[in-house]
């Protein structure tokens, strides 16, 4: 978990100045045919608090964090966790699973979208049977959904890691991107922003190329490789994908563009550690993830409840994190990312 005492550093000024201080909302899932009411709480009377948890793909460390804290409030507070999902991040393989979930006659669906627009009708249909559905740390189209709950402003992580990157290439010369799947929802919004912001303030940096490596290892480190070996002169790569900063960092670490090639983005402590202690990696950022799923799980209960309908302005208590606010659009904001680096990735475990 994060330690908010110590030592984490926040990223630059950016998101101070962006206020990704704000508060979080989830939401959540409505009950089925099973009478969730507005009378119904923590977890009493009919409200139907199975809510299963869709990520994009299993086997991912990322997921696997965020999921087990969706499992950690849903066992707070009385209901029953379920995760499931498909093996590959593709547009459309989550679309069985929305569709058995509604059959099942689920409370909530919490769902990380591998596209914004495959899997609406799947969740419309979900949502037509009674189902809350909120989307977390990757969006639907706003009418597919009845929350998202985002990890941080889409502007303040696209800045965030053009921060990195400049400061550790001396804020000259060619970088890469090495992203997920072409469709992620998050991935290209952040693509779009970082454009723009190396456009606007980093006239000295030129963007080469971005490349996916689907959220596969093995994709993301042969396409680490075939970068390096495009480009000659590449003096850095971000990876804004959990999978893919460590599939570079591997590649990386025992090639020889160790020390030369710079290598940021968003990755879990557990799985960039390495990495970090052996001077492969200078630092890089993420939220926690657990508590992403945490706050999701509080959210869908509220929503279930009928504590919150997801309107602006609604406000909900999530357990240990506290109180929460719905933002425009239905979108509730975690929090700022924090930078990782030598000095304080011993502090973390996730």
């Amino acid at each position: 978990m994060f330690n908010h005492d110590r030592t984490r550093r926040h990223v630059g000024a950016t998101f101070t100045a962006l206020a990704l201080g704000a508060a979080l909302v989830l939401t959540g899932c409505a009950a089925g045919g099973n009478g969730g009411g507005d009378d119904a709480g923590d977890g009493g009377g009919d409200a139907n608090l199975a809510i299963t948890f869709l990520p994009k793909n299993l086997g991912n460390p990322y997921f696997d964090t965020s999921n087990a804290g969706g499992e950690e409030a849903i066992e707070e507070f009385g209901g029953t966790f379920a995760e499931v999902g498909p093996s590959e991040a593709s547009p459309t393989s989550q679309v069985t699973f929305i569709q058995t979930a509604a059959q099942q006659g689920v409370g909530g669906l919490v769902v990380s979208a591998n596209d914004p627009e495959a899997i609406c009708d799947a969740l419309n249909e979900a949502r037509d049977a009674g189902v809350k559905v909120v989307t977390f740390d990757s969006d639907t189209n706003a009418d597919c959904r009845d929350l998202f709950i985002n990890q941080a402003t889409a502007e303040g992580i696209a800045k965030s890691q053009i921060d990195l990157i400049s400061e550790q290439i001396g804020d000259a010369g060619q970088i890469a991107i090495l992203s997920a799947s072409a469709n992620a929802t998050n991935q290209n919004a952040w693509i779009k922003l970082m454009e723009e912001e190396l456009a606007a303030n980093h006239p000295n940096i030129e963007l080469v190329e971005t490349v996916y490596g689907d959220d596969d290892d093995q994709t993301s480190f042969d396409k680490t490789a075939a970068l390096l070996q495009t480009y000659p002169e590449l003096k850095g790569i971000i990876s804004p994908t959990t999978v893919g900063i460590a599939a570079a960092a591997r590649y990386l670490s025992t090639s020889e563009y160790k020390g030369k090639v710079a290598l940021t983005g968003l990755g879990t402590p557990n799985q960039m550690r390495e990495y970090v202690e052996d001077g492969t990696v200078t630092a890089f950022a993420l939220w926690n993830p657990a508590d992403l799923g945490y706050l999701a799980a509080y959210a869908t209960k509220a929503l279930i409840e009928g504590e919150i309908t997801g309107e602006e302005g609604d406000s909900f208590e999530a357990g240990k994190l506290g109180e929460y606010e719905v933002g425009a659009d239905g979108v509730v904001l975690l929090g700022d990312p924090f930078v990782f680096n030598a000095d304080n990735i011993g502090d973390f475990d996730f």
